[in-house]
This record gives C-alpha cells, structure tokens and sequence, in this order.
C-alpha cells in the first residue's frame, strides 16, 4: 500500500451463517472497464453493447433496466457479452435458506499522515 492510492473495503453481513456464496439466477452486471474489442457476431448483442454504453458505461445496472429502456428480449444478447467476457456477472450472494445478506462498502484514500473515507456520508 503506497500513498495516494484509494482501495475499497467491502463487508457483508448475514442472518444466517455467515458464509455467502454466489447464487441463484443472476440479475446485476457492469461493463468491464478495460476489456478488449471483440467483434461480435449477433447484431442483438452489438445493440445491447451500444445502449449499454450510453445508458451505464461501466457502472453496474440490471436486468430490469434494460427492460425499462426498451432492450426487451436482451437475455441471449447480454449472454453473448458475458461468454465474449466484455460484461461481468454479478450473481446473488447467499448464506443459508431464509436469511438475509447485505453488503456495505467505503472507499478509502491513503494520505501522507492518514488515511481518509472518503465515501462517508451523512448515515456513516
């Protein structure tokens, strides 16, 4: 760790265990940030890329908001740009069956005499 940079602690928390898992039907994906051209093959796909980038760039979305900006029928599309990796999944972290988990997160700065939080808000 050197001055200067910025990480980002993420906790989660459970009623259940305390062990969580990716799973169930996934419904959170982000664009990945430095991901390669692929050409694409399916125009549904080169579409959804498209408004992907207007809409959310590299921040996360879901599928329901796709839905709402008229990318109706996008499932195999948004398929095709995970396998050709230029989307990354976001799968449901789960603990046990009927609990509830949650994930909180802040980023922090490295400064010369501190370290700083700099995503604390008003409910930190």
């Amino acid at each position: 760790m050197e001055e200067g940079e910025m990480y980002a602690i993420e906790t989660f928390a459970s009623t259940g265990k305390g062990h969580v898992v990716e799973d169930l039907e996934c419904s959170h994906y982000m664009k990945i940030f430095d991901a390669e051209k692929v050409p694409l093959r399916l125009k549904s796909a080169k579409d959804l890329l498209r408004s992907i980038d207007q809409h959310f760039s590299t921040l996360a979305f879901c599928r329901r908001w796709l839905d709402d900006l008229g990318c109706t029928r996008h499932i195999m599309a948004l398929k095709n740009l995970v396998d050709n990796e230029l989307v990354q999944p976001y799968p449901p972290l789960c603990d046990a069956r009927g609990c509830f988990t949650s994930q909180m997160e802040h980023t922090i700065l490295l400064r010369p005499t501190c370290k700083e939080v700099i995503s604390r808000g008003d409910d930190y």
